[in-house]
């Protein structure tokens, strides 16, 4: 199995992908909201010039904020710089539109954004719609190192649910996934990717597709409890998102959260909505997948915990990761607090990056 690190993007902290490199890391998956961190592609650009290994990319580029061409445009750029290690993961933007009060892109506007897209990344004509109109668009000067679409640059899509899971199978090289929680529900994951609206299965090679799921995982000391304050340091972060994300899911479809999430939804729901409506998304995402804010600590429950990150002993960890990988989960992408991402996959790498088969 491959790990990679899911990184907030940070203009002034391309030590930290230096040190994954270091460590045996696969991958680096540089996040992309505007309105959180510092803009991913100057991000990457910084860590092209900074490492020699390690694959680079987009975890994941917001399709709802950037036109087609210039998404493309912009990851061939990194491609000049780092030919051969630059990938493209891209997601309908779940946090980067919600924290501008806005949705995430339409299903049907996300799928012709694809369709258009994969051929600017091989330096092709694309017809991109346009204001009623489909115009045909090329990049022009594709051979006087502005950019590189010589060496392939692969594209990853995000999907949680039947439909875009389906769009990842049917546009992308590989997927991007909410962690599976065992190898039942990542088989399942493999039936939706395998299909999509008006076709029957899609010829997919699953030895070259790539299946890379987001998580944080914290390996035990002996005799430490689930929820100990070292946990926390180290994958509240991640839980919060998952409570953020539930936030949003009522708030704009009307589901109620189930399972770990539903013990504390009225606490958590009876805080957040004490924040003027017209503003209260600036809220809801502050920290997100960096800090856990003080008045937020108390909805760190064990089940929680347990329900949005990857916790358990040393053996644990690796008997679960070897389960999903045999079910065909290729990679886990990992991030951790802000604060403890350093002490977090250095832990990780000594202690599971090698050692799950």
């Amino acid at each position: 199995m491959k790990f990679g690190v899911c990184v907030a993007s940070h203009i002034s902290d391309i030590d930290y992908i230096v040190r994954a490199e270091e460590l045996g890391f696969h991958s680096a998956w540089l996040a992309d909201s505007q309105m959180l961190w510092s803009d991913c592609y100057a991000t990457l650009a910084l860590a092209a010039t900074r490492t020699q290994r390690i694959n680079l990319g987009t975890g994941v580029a917001v399709t709802g904020t950037r036109p087609p061409a210039v998404t493309a445009s912009s990851i061939a750029t990194i491609n000049a710089l780092a030919p051969g290690r630059t990938f493209l993961g891209v997601g309908s933007g779940n946090t980067a539109m919600r924290v501008m009060g806005l949705p995430p892109q339409r299903i049907a506007d996300f799928d012709r954004y694809l369709e258009e897209l994969r051929p600017l990344l091989r330096g092709e004509e694309s017809l991109v719609w346009f204001k009623n109109e489909e115009i045909p668009i090329r990049h022009v000067m594709p051979n006087d190192g502005f950019v590189n679409f010589d060496d392939p640059i692969p594209l990853y899509v995000s999907g949680f649910g039947p439909k875009s899971l389906g769009i990842a199978g049917k546009h992308g090289d590989g997927a991007v996934l909410a962690m599976p929680a065992n190898a039942n529900i990542m088989a399942n994951i493999w039936r939706m990717l395998e299909k999509h609206e008006g076709s029957n299965q899609n010829s997919i090679d699953r030895s070259s597709f790539l299946t890379t799921a987001l998580t944080a995982i914290v390996v035990l000391d002996p005799g430490e409890p689930i929820d100990s304050p070292r946990v926390k340091s180290e994958c509240g972060a991640m839980a919060m998102a998952a409570i953020h994300f539930g936030y949003e899911q009522v708030r704009n479809f009307g589901r109620k959260p189930g399972g770990a999430l539903a013990y504390v939804w009225e606490d958590y729901r009876e805080m957040i909505e004490s924040y003027p409506e017209k503003r209260r998304h600036q809220r809801i995402h502050a920290g997100h997948n960096c800090w856990v804010l003080p008045e937020e600590e108390r909805f760190l429950t064990p089940d929680v915990l347990r329900a949005s990150s990857l916790i358990g002993t040393n053996d644990q960890i690796i008997d679960q990761l070897g389960q999903l990988h045999e079910a065909g989960l290729d990679q886990v992408m990992v991030l951790p607090n802000f604060d403890t991402r350093y002490q977090s996959i250095e832990r990780l790498a000594k202690d599971v990056v090698g050692n799950v088969y």
